[in-house]
């Protein structure tokens, strides 16, 4: 077995065994014991990590207490944490199993990265791996729910993914260690230990070999999965095109893909949208313009022959004031900074990004706010007024971008810039002007 781990941790790079400092998860039960024994035979620098999520009493405390003894024999540093599990789960709205999961992976790669270790092992097996394999298929999953889980993830390694659970057992009784047996295990109140207890004993009836089966579809599924990152990201490099404001997608040249939904939701992912709604979003390619989707971060709106997402705003926009001679200002992200000029020799900037204003025009303070129905102005170069949407509309804006647009507004309410777009006539620089305010936007 220890040739076998050394040789799994060499062919996937999880580190290197001469030089590295590896921080191992150890919570006490058989497979991590083993996994630390097991690295420490190899010669490999160690720290031990443990997390006590305060849901086991007495129990989890002597876990604790077993682990900390542990590290003191290998003589390695020890971290240990204290989590409100139940509390961090209730306020979250997630399960508890979830919490401990999030908790324990966020404060080992806090440990990982103060430290400078090189990677954080944890003690997944082969088993642990079709478990989580037919788990997430269970639950329903793409491409990346099938390979089970990785060998290496970031700073996180699996150096034990090579073995069979068999393995395990027959190491801790070659070696004769101890290790802390959790109760947990075995209630059926986890849906884990219920697919662990009931489900696999009967596919393993079926098919005695059934771990290395999987691990060998997921050796598949992986490979699968390389060869449609590398198309999603071709496609993408053609039909993606990022902005400031907002990301777009040519419908266009996603309707001419292989598998467009597909594609299209592995673009999406990163903005949290799921499947189902990847779906209604492909389906929306042929129908009217305006029709937007939100996930729990962003919005997107299909406008004409494009998507266009944009961050969602959980809160309304406030009202912020540029007092006269201030430089900047920094309102809901948006950063405004303004420079004063003698009017004589002054060139006015062609970028839309500033707007250069005559002082003696203004009323100050000037304000900063979300536009409204009914605001017009004067567009530059127009001597009637214009309403705000329709200008709007003329300008092509998609109607998650209209959300961002603010005004800047003199104290007598008269708009004087829509940022980003066009200065009010009103408020224009002339020969005559003796001071110019420019505003830019940063």
């Amino acid at each position: 077995m220890l040739d076998q781990i050394r040789q799994f941790i060499t062919d996937n790079t999880l580190f290197n065994l001469e030089t590295d400092t590896v921080l191992v998860a150890v919570s006490g039960g058989l497979d991590s014991v083993v996994l630390l024994d097991v690295l420490h035979r190899l010669g490999v620098s160690l720290a031990v990590a443990h997390g006590h999520f305060g849901l086991r009493g007495e129990e989890a405390d002597a876990d604790e207490q077993f682990v900390r003894k542990l590290a003191k024999q290998y003589e390695v540093p020890y971290f240990a944490e204290y989590f409100q599990t139940k509390a961090f789960a209730e306020r979250e709205g997630i399960s508890t199993q979830m919490a401990a999961r999030l908790l324990r992976y966020r404060w080992f790669e806090q440990v990982r990265a103060t430290n400078e270790y090189a990677a954080v092992a944890t003690a997944h097996h082969r088993r642990d791996a079709a478990e989580t394999m037919l788990l997430n298929l269970t639950h329903g999953t793409g491409l990346a729910g099938l390979h089970g889980i990785r060998a290496k993830n970031d700073f996180v390694v699996r150096p034990m993914l090579a073995c069979e659970k068999d393995d395990i057992y027959d190491y801790i009784a070659t070696n004769r260690l101890i290790w802390r047996e959790d109760a947990s295990n075995d209630s059926p109140v986890y849906q884990r230990n219920r697919l662990r207890l009931e489900v696999l004993p009967v596919l393993r009836d079926i098919n005695p070999n059934l771990d290395n089966t999987l691990a060998a579809s997921a050796e598949r599924v992986g490979g699968a999965e390389e060869i449609v990152r590398r198309y999603v990201a071709d496609t993408a490099a053609q039909a993606r095109r990022d902005a400031p404001e907002a990301v777009y997608f040519s419908i266009a040249l996603l309707q001419n893909t292989a598998a467009t939904t597909l594609v299209l939701h592995e673009m999406l992912r990163p903005f949290g949208f799921s499947w189902v709604v990847s779906k209604e979003i492909a389906a929306s390619f042929t129908g009217l313009s305006g029709k937007q989707f939100d996930s729990p971060t962003h919005r997107l709106v299909k406008d004409r022959d494009q998507l266009v997402i944009t961050p969602r705003r959980l809160a309304q926009y406030g009202t912020f004031q540029l007092a006269e001679n201030q430089e900047d200002l920094l309102a809901d992200g948006l950063r405004l900074r303004a420079t004063y000029h003698e009017g004589a020799g002054y060139e006015i900037p062609r970028s839309r990004s500033t707007a250069a204003l005559d002082v003696d025009k203004l009323s100050f303070p000037l304000t900063l706010r979300r536009w409204r129905e009914g605001d017009w102005f004067m567009p530059l170069g127009m001597k009637g007024k214009k309403h705000l949407s329709d200008f709007l509309i003329d300008q092509k804006v998609p109607l998650n971008l209209k959300d961002e647009v603010r005004v800047l507004t003199a104290a007598d309410g008269k708009i004087c810039w829509v940022v980003g777009f066009r200065v009010d006539d009103r408020f224009k620089v002339e020969e005559t002007t003796a001071r110019v305010v420019a505003v830019q936007r940063l």
